[in-house]
């Protein structure tokens, strides 16, 4: 599995405001929690293992912080832990991360091209105008 870059978490983290993100991060929350429901050992974390992160604190904590370099690493860190435990968890992570990588963004793409312009633009989510002149007119006259 190719890991799971910090910058990458983080970029996610911060791009909750769109529906594409929201739905993004909501489906790694649930494979956190999905995995780790198993009752606690005595002495152990959830999943049973002493002393692993089931990676819930650290997505929390970026939740609330996306621009904090450090809980993104943290979480980074107890996704690759988990994973290299946990064969079944891994092979869910995988999953979720093609298709974190295939998801739609919710950027908004602007594009205005055909000739210099001298007055107002219309912006919009992904407007495209061109503009074709008629043959020998002056573009921006």
């Amino acid at each position: 599995m190719d890991p799971i870059t910090a910058s990458a978490l983080a970029a996610l983290a911060g791009s909750l405001g769109g529906e594409a993100g929201r739905q993004t991060w909501q489906g790694l929350t649930a494979l956190l929690r999905r995995q780790f429901r198993r009752g606690p050992a005595e002495g152990a974390a959830a999943d049973g293992l002493p002393g692993i992160s089931t990676g819930e604190a650290e997505a929390a904590a970026l939740e609330h912080a996306p621009d904090d370099p450090g809980r993104a690493q943290a979480l980074a860190t107890a996704l690759g832990v988990r994973a290299a435990l946990d064969a079944e968890f891994g092979e869910l992570l995988q999953e979720w991360w093609s298709r974190a990588q295939a998801a739609p963004g919710d950027a908004v793409h602007n594009t205005i091209s055909g000739g210099t312009f001298n007055g107002p633009t219309l912006q919009g989510r992904d407007l495209t105008f061109t503009v074709n002149h008629a043959p020998g007119a002056t573009p921006g006259a």
